[in-house]
């Protein structure tokens, strides 16, 4: 039983050390940027309303939520997704407000997914949410923000890809599918299965040049031009204002500079409910999905009793740090160096020695030497630690042993020129 209480449950890990001090530096990084872009802070519940995340409003599947019941018998969820908790609470505050709300967050999301996908249960997401704005300068500006979140955590080789619903749901409403049907036809050009798509088109009735359409789909991706190259294959206005949205923002997206980072899919079909413009993911090498995933949903808040549109995205950061690790890409963090070990006589000094430390920005650990264990446990544990330096303070505090690990000797020094010498 003992064995058993110190592991974790499946699906869910502890992170300590470097690891967890870089998802820290990760996370301040992305949050600054955010900040740069005058996005404003939130935090919502981790356990909200069970419908709140409902088929309508949310991502997860209720078999993939983690569901309990409160005191009087409501059904809670832990928060499987910020989006619709984020379009809650602007409902719910920001009712009244008319103009442009840009909010961020950082948050923890949990589901409750089988054990053969090999994901995290419980992962870290930070993003943000823009609401009140429909313009494809709004679109751009969320897709700008995902590149400069992505640069400042240390990613230099990834892409952005941006698709449309807009497109495939014009030409769903055009050929006259049945819910059913939709939904199969979207999970097969979402995997790219031409062949699959072939078949269920085949009984489907509908014109042959619109079956020609969703047979193009899956190979419809890359550059703006391949786009292009669907506004020559269908007359549907809903469809052609889609492209058309896409041009625009491609547009914008050279004013940013950072064209390079984006191609285009209009095989990409989210599952999510609530998405109704562009949506996107990104990627990276050293991890099978996506890092990064988001797009326009113009309709949910009105589940929430606000009319207003959004477009948001989520940064997944657990996948990013694998991303990170994969690519050997570390973020500068400051650790403590310095580990200073003291005798009970000389703990007044030791102590005056540390605050010099601390106050010049650099951090030391503070250890009292007791009689047992010897001096070389100490020096162990500073290696161990990521200490090469141990000063050792003595007597009354008037002279320090100062350890180099590099070469395993100490200099016997008086404390204050070993102060001077440290710049302390």
């Amino acid at each position: 039983m003992t064995n058993k209480l110190i592991h974790t449950p499946e699906g869910v890990r502890d992170i300590y050390d470097m690891e967890c001090r870089q998802k820290l530096k990760v996370q301040e990084k992305i949050l600054k940027t955010l900040y740069l872009y005058g996005y404003q802070h939130i935090e919502t519940p981790s356990f909200e309303f069970f419908d709140i995340f409902n088929k309508d409003r949310g991502s997860v599947s209720s078999n993939e939520m983690f569901k309990f019941f409160d005191r009087d018998n409501n059904t809670l969820v832990l928060r499987p997704d910020m989006t619709p908790a984020i379009a809650r609470c602007v409902a719910k505050y920001f009712d009244q407000e008319t103009m442009p709300l840009r909010l961020c967050y950082l948050e923890r999301t949990f589901t409750n997914n089988t054990s053969y996908q090999g994901r995290l249960k419980e992962t870290t997401q930070t993003g943000a949410e823009m609401i009140g704005d429909d313009s494809s300068d709004a679109d751009a500006e969320i897709l700008a923000l995902v590149i400069d979140c992505l640069k400042a955590a240390g990613l230099e080789d990834f892409q952005v890809e941006l698709g449309q619903v807009e497109f495939y749901q014009g030409l769903v409403e055009e050929a006259g599918l049945d819910e059913e049907s939709q939904a199969q036809l979207r999970e097969l050009i979402e995997n790219k299965n031409v062949f699959g798509v072939e078949e269920l088109l085949q009984s489907a009735p509908m014109p042959t040049e619109l079956k020609e359409v969703f047979l193009r789909l899956p190979e419809l991706s890359g550059s703006i031009q391949q786009i292009r190259i669907a506004r020559s294959l269908t007359n549907n206005k809903r469809a052609l204002f889609a492209i058309q949205r896409l041009e625009k923002v491609h547009e914008i997206m050279e004013n940013y500079g950072l064209s390079e980072y984006i191609s285009f899919d209009l095989g990409m079909l989210s599952k999510y409910q609530y998405y109704t413009g562009i949506i996107f993911k990104a990627y990276t090498y050293g991890t099978g999905d996506y890092i990064v995933t988001g797009g326009r949903y113009d309709k949910l808040l009105q589940q929430f009793g606000k009319d207003a549109p959004a477009v948001g995205f989520g940064i997944v950061v657990d996948r990013l740090l694998m991303a990170l690790l994969a690519q050997r890409i570390t973020l500068p963090v400051q650790k403590a160096d310095t580990l200073i070990l003291f005798d009970i006589s000389a703990r007044l000094p030791a102590i005056d020695l540390a605050k010099r430390f601390r106050q010049a920005g650099k951090p030391v650990q503070f250890q009292r030497k007791h009689q047992t264990p010897p001096m070389d446990a100490y020096l162990q544990m500073a290696v161990r630690s990521g200490m090469p330096h141990v000063v050792y303070v003595f007597g009354d505090g008037s002279w320090v042993n100062d350890y180099q690990a590099d070469t395993g000797e100490f200099r016997l020094m008086d404390r204050k020129d070993y102060e001077k010498e440290q710049e302390v």
